[in-house]
């Protein structure tokens, strides 16, 4: 998700949120949430949710007739921590503006959020500081960076 934005000042600013899949967090502050990053965990919670619907239905005898809605309260039961971590994955905010001349040197904020729904209104949150008072302000997520 990316926005451009037109500072106070005129100078165009990129405002982005990218998902983060590293290992490491993006910032020192976020280092208690990233108990496990990357790929595995993914991968290893849709195994389980799959091997214990497959147990759970061959280890069935053939005469037990179980209604739809057990059936339905017990796949929210398996999918809600899988759905959960998907969406709480960390993002990472970016806000950058300039080229690099002396006349439009490069200015970049970098920070974290967790969840899908927050980045969306953190980012939305730096655009219209970027719009009031020519850049993030220090209260949100965003830090500046060399």
């Amino acid at each position: 998700m990316t926005r451009l934005v037109r500072g106070a000042d005129g100078r165009m600013w990129t405002v982005r949120g990218e998902l983060e899949w590293g290992r490491r967090p993006a910032t020192a502050e976020d280092f208690e949430h990233d108990v496990s990053g990357g790929h595995g965990p993914g991968i290893v919670m849709m195994f389980l949710v799959i091997i214990l619907g497959l147990v759970w239905v061959f280890r069935m005898p053939e005469d037990v007739v179980v209604p739809a809605w057990v059936v339905l309260a017990l796949l929210m039961i398996f999918l809600f921590f899988p759905a959960r971590w998907a969406l709480r994955r960390p993002w990472k905010l970016v806000a950058e503006t300039g080229d690099g001349t002396p006349e439009a040197p490069v200015e970049k904020w970098v920070g974290t959020v967790r969840g899908m729904f927050t980045v969306r209104s953190e980012v939305a949150k730096v655009a219209r500081d970027i719009q009031r008072d020519t850049m993030p302000s220090f209260d949100g997520p965003l830090h500046p960076v060399e």
